[in-house]
């Protein structure tokens, strides 16, 4: 479906991370590809592994990041899809099943059998999603598209994503401060793989890593649909101390080697390739080995990728079951030789990802966007595209986000809106 008799239809993704903010503007075009016409990015140090500490901090960086992105458009951005990550992010797996009232489903079926899901949660929780895995009709496993076919039965299997109420409602303060309207909040990992991962991927089995600043978001795909999803409470941050402690530092001065010089895998390293590493307090610079910046590198990311393994060997998804491997995404991702490393640890092809790889849903100015940074801003202009073309197309098939204090309403809410 195309959108040929509309305004202008501009998207915002807003990624809020533990260092950086991310504001990426995009523009969907009469063929539902986003063209992306502002991007913008601020510092902060108002976010600690995914979660807001600090509230004015983390104001003035957004605005600093949308100050930036608009400058470049002509457009004044009031609305925004947000993501959310962090430790307290929860996955529970629930089943529903219905009478089919007719000869065959309709939309109301889906409403009644995706109500039958509902959990009981602790008090602290909200859900943030609620993500169909699979329809099972008369005991026909694998359905993805349910509506018009026949049958008696319905059953539908979910994957729950919960998130901290208060995690959540310092996100909605911050941007509302900001001056902004929160049109979604969405699961980093789940708009991320909107950006680097493709449907023939998740179909086959993949397993997308996000390892940014504070947190490392994980997500499982098989058969078309999310299966599992989960935050570690470590990313480049980890790396960069690890840095400064080793080579005795400022962590701006260790966060600026790594960048440039850090690898992943000391083997690779020319035991004749040397550094230069500034001094501290008025010191003298100093000359440092190459490879000795990638053992504090090598053992970091090591253990950043044997958690990862760890959180798939726990879930019920086989290794056997991702023929597409694993993709590694965020700004850790550009550091030299990790895909090789990811590949001796998981025993998978793995390769990055990069906001850009998909001509036919971006376009634009890709070369600003062109990097693993931008991957969650991209995948939430991505994911707010889809959500709304849904809208457009089949309206049945979302509940509209009900207001503060709504209630029972709030954990209903998104049955259909992340159908991946």
């Amino acid at each position: 479906m195309t959108r040929t008799d509309k305004k202008r239809d501009i998207i915002v993704g807003l990624d809020i991370g533990t260092t950086k903010i991310c504001a990426v503007i995009g523009e969907v075009d009469e063929y539902d590809v986003v063209h992306v016409i502002g991007v913008g990015q601020s510092t902060t140090t108002g976010i600690r592994r995914g979660v807001v500490m600090n509230i004015e901090q983390t104001v003035q960086a957004i605005k600093n990041a949308l100050d930036e992105a608009e400058l470049m458009t002509s457009c004044t951005i009031r609305s925004v899809y947000v993501g959310i990550a962090g430790t307290h992010i929860e996955c529970y797996d629930s089943h529903g099943n219905v009478k089919i009232e007719g000869d065959e489903v309709t939309p109301d079926d889906l409403e009644r059998v995706m109500r039958s899901t509902i959990i009981s949660l602790q008090p602290s929780q909200e859900i943030i999603h609620t993500l169909p895995q699979e329809y099972i009709i008369d005991d026909q496993h694998g359905i993805m598209q349910p509506i018009g076919i026949v049958g008696v039965r319905l059953e539908v299997r979910v994957l729950i994503v919960a998130g901290a109420r208060s995690s959540m409602e310092n996100i909605t303060r911050a941007c509302t401060r900001s001056g902004l309207n929160i049109e979604g909040i969405v699961l980093e990992s789940l708009a991320t793989s909107e950006a680097v991962i493709s449907d023939e991927e998740k179909e086959m089995g993949v397993v997308l890593v996000d390892i940014g600043g504070g947190t490392t978001d994980i997500a499982i795909f098989t058969n078309g649909a999310i299966q599992q999803a989960s935050v570690l409470p470590l990313g480049g941050n980890n790396l960069t101390n690890d840095i400064a402690h080793g080579l005795r530092i400022r962590h701006e001065d260790a966060e600026n080697i790594k960048l440039e010089y850090a690898s992943a895998l000391m083997e690779r390293v020319d035991l004749e390739n040397f550094i230069e590493v500034p001094g501290v307090g008025g010191r003298q610079p100093q000359i440092r080995s190459r490879q000795f910046l990638a053992e504090i590198c090598e053992a970091r990311c090591e253990e950043i990728l044997a958690l990862v393994k760890q959180k798939i060997n726990q879930s019920r998804v086989k290794e056997s079951d991702l023929t597409a491997g694993i993709v590694l995404t965020g700004g850790t991702a550009l550091i030299e030789d990790i895909a090789e490393l990811a590949e001796q640890i998981f025993a998978l092809p793995v390769r990055i990802g990069y906001p850009t790889e998909n001509p036919d849903k971006v376009q634009g100015l890709t070369k600003d966007i062109a990097s693993p940074i931008y991957s969650t801003a991209v995948g939430l202009l991505l994911h707010g595209a889809k959500e709304r073309l849904e809208d457009e197309s089949t309206p049945y098939l979302r509940s509209k986000p009900a207001k503060k204090g709504s209630g029972m309403f709030a954990k209903i809410k998104d049955w259909f809106a992340d159908i991946v």
